[in-house]
C-alpha cells in the first residue's frame, strides 16, 4: 500500500503553551500553516518558482480538528495527504502526531492554485502539475483518515 512521503518536523516552541499548561489552539493552525508552506515548496513551488511562474497557492478552507495535547518541547511530525486533485485545487488532509505516532490533530484544507499576475485562479504550472498527480497517484491508493469530509455541528438525539 502507498504511503504518505513528505513530512514536515517541528516542536512545541515555548511562545505556543497557553495558561492550560498544553499548546494552544492557535500555534496548531501555525504548524499546519508551516506544512502548507514546506509542502508547497516541496511540489515545486519555491520563492523562486513562485517568482519565475506568478504562480502561488491560497488556502481557500479549513477544518482543524484537536484530539490530544501538545506539550512545550514535544516533537511534532505533520503527514500530508491528498484527498483530490484537479487542474488547480488540493483538497488535503495534514495529520500531526507525537514521537510516539499519536495524532494529535488533523488540518483538512482546501487550496486553490493562483496566477499572481492576473489575481486569478489558475492550472498549475506544468511541472507544478506533474508532482502532484505523482503524488496523487499514490495518495489515491490511501484510506482517508476518519476526520476527513467531518462536518461541524451538534449532535441531538431525537
Amino acid at each position: 500500500m502507498a504511503e504518505q512521503a513528505f513530512q514536515y518536523q517541528d516542536y512545541v516552541h515555548h511562545d505556543w503553551v497557553d495558561y492550560n499548561g498544553h499548546m494552544n489552539d492557535a500555534a496548531y493552525a501555525k504548524v499546519f500553516s508551516l506544512a502548507v508552506d514546506a509542502f508547497i515548496d516541496e511540489i515545486g513551488l519555491d520563492p523562486q518558482a513562485r517568482e519565475k511562474y506568478s504562480y502561488t497557492i491560497f488556502t481557500l478552507e479549513t477544518h482543524l480538528c484537536y484530539l490530544q495535547e501538545a506539550h512545550q518541547g514535544q516533537q511534532l511530525t505533520v503527514n500530508v495527504q491528498l484527498l483530490d486533485v484537479d487542474a488547480k485545487r488540493l483538497h488535503i488532509i495534514f495529520t500531526m502526531k507525537n514521537t510516539k505516532d499519536d495524532v494529535l490533530a488533523t488540518s483538512e484544507q482546501m487550496l486553490m492554485g493562483m496566477d499572481t499576475d492576473q489575481q486569478r485562479p489558475a492550472p498549475f504550472p506544468e511541472d507544478v502539475a506533474v508532482k502532484v498527480e505523482t503524488i496523487w497517484n499514490e495518495h489515491k491508493l490511501l484510506e482517508a483518515p476518519k476526520q476527513a469530509g467531518r462536518i461541524i455541528g451538534i449532535k441531538r438525539k431525537r
